[in-house]
């Protein structure tokens, strides 16, 4: 069971990044992106389902400048594209795995270490 994520960085303001996960987990019917900002509670920001077809959710705070996709040719890579990148998306970006979809923290098993996003106005 691994999960990896990479792609953060620093970046400007109205600046787009893309995170990537490569998860390697057996029994994984959805992948999440979540943020940890300074001084606030985990949050969940986009979730997908794995199996197949574009069953997507957000959480208000990214929906229309964050997407959530697979990789086309490997089943394990999976993306978040920030677009028009805000000082308060500032925070450490991870990736998890679990069997249900949702914008908690709480239904995820598996973990990644995290990938550090920095936004300076």
């Amino acid at each position: 069971v691994q999960l990896e994520e990479s792609g953060g960085g620093s970046v400007q303001a109205g600046g787009s990044l893309r995170l990537s996960c490569e998860a390697s987990v057996n029994s994984m019917y959805c992948l999440a992106w979540l943020r940890e900002a300074p001084g606030k509670e985990r949050e969940g920001l986009a979730h997908i389902y794995t199996s197949g077809g574009d069953f997507t959710g957000y959480a208000s705070s990214g929906k229309g400048r964050f997407t959530i996709s697979p990789d086309n040719a490997k089943k394990t890579l999976y993306y978040l594209q920030m677009n028009n990148l805000e000082p308060e998306d500032t925070g450490t970006y991870y990736c998890a795995a679990g069997q249900r979809c949702g914008l908690g923290t709480g239904q995820y098993d598996y973990w990644g270490q995290g990938t550090q996003v920095t936004v300076s106005s």
